[in-house]
């Protein structure tokens, strides 16, 4: 039996969204091996479609390409997106603490007053709209006090720029900061079933304070996605081509994996992937799960995620095999 698509508040913000978001990464091309635009905007139209309004894009997603092409593709359908941006990371600007080159362009982390009001107006250019649903902080500034960054944020949200603010890639302090310095409705940090420190890091701290939590790489970059056997090769720029997390022992692991998973898939008319999504959703504190999708084929599938209901049984099962075969994966 299909059910509607599953919705989560943002925090305390009034803003329900899709549990299941598009996460637009790889859209933007960087470190993904390129960008199709026409798939990319076939793969937006098709999750809202397929009723996901959350839909995450970043200015560092290609410097601005995957922000581009997000407004292309809400074009005349503002209203049915829930629509996620960030700041924090910027190249017009050596101010802040230097992050990584693109080429030979550097890229700082930097979360003063002047940069985010420069690069929500930007955002706002590129998106083609007057307002970001969530706005989230990318990467910390070490040199900027969270105070100053919240008031800033803050000032956006009365002047309807924003209408909720987030924070990612964040540690316990930088989670207290935030806390004290204004309404802080979300954070959006990686887990998924092979990585799991946030139960034990942010987690409690969110529950206790209503904070969603957007979970990004809920397949691990494609390693649970089910598809990726021990035999794939990866080439060119690909992110995965180094990764000790890609190794052939963990892909092996992984398969032992899917093969528990696979029951409940049959049982639910559902692929792999969408149970991993599934499973993600269901656990305590996760409140949304970013997915990211190149194609409309593969926009689809994570939209389908939002509609399984696993059963109580169906979870315990597939956290004990997870227990079993990812606990020792070499990182």
């Amino acid at each position: 039996m299909l059910h509607e698509m599953l919705t989560r508040p943002i925090g305390a913000s009034g803003i329900t969204a899709s549990a299941v978001g598009l996460g637009t990464w790889a859209i933007g091309g960087w470190m993904w091996g390129g960008t199709d635009e026409a798939q990319s905007i076939d793969a937006i139209k098709a999750s809202l479609d397929e009723g996901v309004s959350l839909i995450d894009t970043a200015p560092a997603y290609g410097q601005g390409v995957a922000e581009e092409i997000v407004g292309k593709a809400i074009k005349g359908q503002r209203d049915r997106v829930v629509l996620a941006t960030k700041c924090g990371l910027v190249w017009h600007t050596q101010k802040g603490n230097h992050f990584f080159d693109v080429g030979d362009m550097p890229v700082h982390r930097y979360l003063g007053k002047d940069a985010i009001i420069y690069e929500v107006e930007q955002s706002l250019k590129r998106l083609g709209t007057d307002y970001i649903d969530l706005y989230i902080t990318h990467w910390q500034d070490p040199t900027t006090p969270i105070a100053e960054t919240m008031e800033t944020l803050e000032r956006l949200k009365a002047d309807g720029k924003i209408r909720a603010i987030g924070a990612s890639n964040i540690s316990r302090d930088d989670l207290d900061a935030y806390l004290a310095a204004g309404q802080l409705d979300a954070i959006q940090e990686e887990y998924s079933m092979v990585v799991r420190g946030l139960e034990e890091t942010l987690l409690p701290q969110c529950m206790a304070h209503e904070v969603s939590v957007l979970s990004y790489s809920s397949l691990a970059l494609g390693l649970l996605s089910g598809k990726i056997g021990p035999d794939r090769v990866f080439t060119g720029d690909d992110l995965r081509k180094d990764n000790p997390r890609f190794s052939i022992a963990n892909r092996e692991k992984v398969a032992c994996l899917m093969q528990a998973i696979d029951p409940v898939a049959e049982a639910h008319g559902a692929t792999r992937a969408q149970i991993v999504i599934a499973w993600t959703l269901q656990q305590p504190g996760i409140t949304f799960s970013l997915c990211g999708a190149r194609n409309a084929t593969q926009a689809k599938e994570n939209a389908g995620a939002g509609r399984i209901r696993l059963t109580e049984p169906e979870i315990n099962a597939i956290s004990e095999a997870a227990k079993t075969h990812l606990t020792d994966l070499d990182a």
